[in-house]
C-alpha cells in the first residue's frame, strides 16, 4: 500500500490546480479514494467522524451484488449450453457465461465512467460514487443476448438523462439503472422481450435443441387462456417453486435467484444500507394484492388472476428489483412511514401490471419508476403531518 500511496503522491501535482491534467482531477480523486480514505478535514466545527462514507456505502452494495453477478454468469452459460446441446460441465458453462456477461459489464463501466468524467470535469466536482452501483446493476437487469451497442446506449441514457441532467447523484429522482433499462425496453422491444432473447445460442446454431424451451415463467403465466390453470402450465414448463426460488432458468443476467436476493437483503439491512421497511412493505403489498385478485377472480376471469401470490414473489426479477433498486436511498423516501407505503405500492403495482397488462410481463420495473415519481411527495406529506401535530408556541 505504501508503494501505491507514493504513486498517487507523485502524480497528484499533475492533476491539481495548475497541473497538466487539471481538468481530469475528478478521475484522479476517484481512483485514489478506491484505495485510501479521503484526506479532507473539516476546517471548523462541528466535526463529525464516520467510517461509512459514500464510497464505502456504495461498496457494500456492490459486495451484496457479487453473488448475483457470479450466479448470473453461471446461469447465462448454463442456459446457452443447454439450449445448444453442448457440455454442461461447470468449467465450460462458466467460460461461456464469462464471454456473455463480462463484455456487458466492461462496456457499462467504460461508458458510464466516460459520462461521469465529462460531467465532473465540466462542473468541477468529484466523480460520484453512485456510478459504481448503477453500472453494476444495469447489466444484471438485461438479457444475456443484448448487443453491446445497446448496452452502451442504455447506460448513457441512465447516467445522462436519468441522473446528470438533474444535477448528478443526490438530485436524481429516478433510479439511473432502471431508467436506462426502461429506455432500452421501449426503444428496442424486440431485443428486450420475447422468449428468444433470454438465451444466447452457441455460434452457428439458429434454433435451440428440441427439448429446450426458452419461455420464461412470466410469459407462460400471461399466456394461459381460460379455462386453463397457471400453476399446471408452469409445472408443465418445468417451473416449480423450488426452481423459481433458486433461479436456474432463462431470464435477466443477475435477477433470477430469489435465494441470493434474500441473502443480499439480509446483508444490506444488517449493515444499515437498505431499509427493511421498503422490502417488507413490497412483499406485503404484493401478497395483499395477489390475494385480492384471487378473491375477485371467477370462472370467467383470466386464469392469471387465480395464481397463488407466492409465485409472484419468486417469478422474474421482483426480489432483485425490490432489494437492490427500490431501496436506492436517493430515489426512495427518506422517512420511515412513507417507506412502508412506497414499498407496499411497488408490490401492489407489480401484481396489477403483470395481471392486467400482459404487454409488460415483469411489472416491477415500471412499478418502481412510477413510485420514484411520488417519493418526494410522500416525504413532503409526512413532514407536513408532523408539523401540524407540533404544539404551537404560546
Amino acid at each position: 500500500m505504501n508503494l501505491i500511496k507514493r504513486v498517487f503522491d507523485l502524480q497528484r501535482p499533475n492533476f491539481t490546480s495548475g497541473g497538466r491534467f487539471e481538468r481530469l482531477y475528478p478521475f484522479f480523486e476517484a481512483m485514489e479514494t478506491v484505495f485510501f480514505v479521503p484526506g479532507r478535514k473539516t476546517a471548523a466545527g462541528p466535526h463529525l467522524r464516520d467510517s461509512l462514507d459514500v464510497k464505502r456505502f456504495m461498496t457494500l452494495v456492490i459486495v451484496a451484488l457479487m453473488p448475483c453477478l457470479g450466479f448470473g454468469i453461471y446461469n447465462a452459460g448454463y442456459q446457452s449450453h443447454l439450449a445448444s446441446g453442448l457440455s454442461l460441465h461447470w468449467l465450460d458453462v462458466v467460460s461461456r457465461g464469462l464471454r456473455l456477461v463480462m463484455p456487458m459489464v466492461v462496456v457499462t463501466y467504460g461508458v458510464g465512467f466516460f459520462w461521469e468524467i465529462v460531467f465532473a470535469s465540466v462542473r468541477k466536482h468529484a466523480i460520484s460514487e453512485g456510478l459504481f452501483v448503477s453500472c453494476m446493476l444495469f447489466p444484471l437487469t438485461l438479457p444475456p443476448t443484448t448487443p453491446l451497442w445497446q448496452v452502451a446506449l442504455g447506460i448513457s441514457f441512465g447516467i445522462v438523462i436519468g441522473k446528470e441532467i438533474f444535477g448528478g447523484t443526490g438530485r436524481n429522482f429516478l433510479n439511473p439503472a432502471l431508467a436506462g433499462r426502461a429506455f432500452l425496453y421501449f426503444a428496442y422491444p424486440v431485443q428486450m422481450s420475447g422468449d428468444a432473447v433470454w438465451t444466447a445460442l452457441a455460434a452457428g446454431r439458429q434454433v435451440p435443441v428440441d427439448a429446450f424451451t426458452g419461455a420464461t415463467p412470466l410469459a407462460i403465466s400471461a399466456g394461459v387462456a381460460a379455462p386453463g390453470h397457471v400453476v399446471s402450465a408452469l409445472t408443465d414448463g418445468g417451473y416449480t417453486v423450488t426452481r423459481l426460488f433458486f433461479g436456474l432458468y432463462p431470464g435477466s443476467v443477475g435477477a433470477t435467484s430469489v435465494l441470493l436476493c434474500i441473502a443480499g437483503a439480509i446483508f444490506l439491512v444488517v449493515v444499515g444500507v437498505a431499509s427493511y421497511r421498503i422490502i417488507l412493505g413490497g412483499v406485503l403489498g404484493l401478497l395483499a394484492t395477489g390475494f385480492l385478485v384471487n378473491w375477485i377472480s371467477g370462472p370467467a376471469s383470466m386464469p392469471y388472476l387465480a395464481l397463488n401470490p407466492v409465485y409472484h414473489l419468486v417469478m422474474g426479477g421482483f426480489a432483485f428489483a425490490l432489494v437492490f433498486m427500490a431501496t436506492e436511498p436517493v430515489s426512495a423516501p427518506d422517512l420511515d412511514g412513507p417507506r412502508w407505503v412506497y414499498g407496499f405500492a411497488i408490490g401492489a403495482l407489480t401484481v396489477m401490471i403483470r395481471v392486467f397488462n400482459p404487454a409488460f410481463p415483469e411489472g416491477v420495473m415500471l412499478a418502481i419508476l412510477f413510485m420514484n415519481l411520488f417519493a418526494p411527495l410522500m416525504d413532503h406529506i409526512a413532514v407536513g403531518n408532523r408539523l401540524r401535530k407540533r404544539i404551537p408556541n404560546v
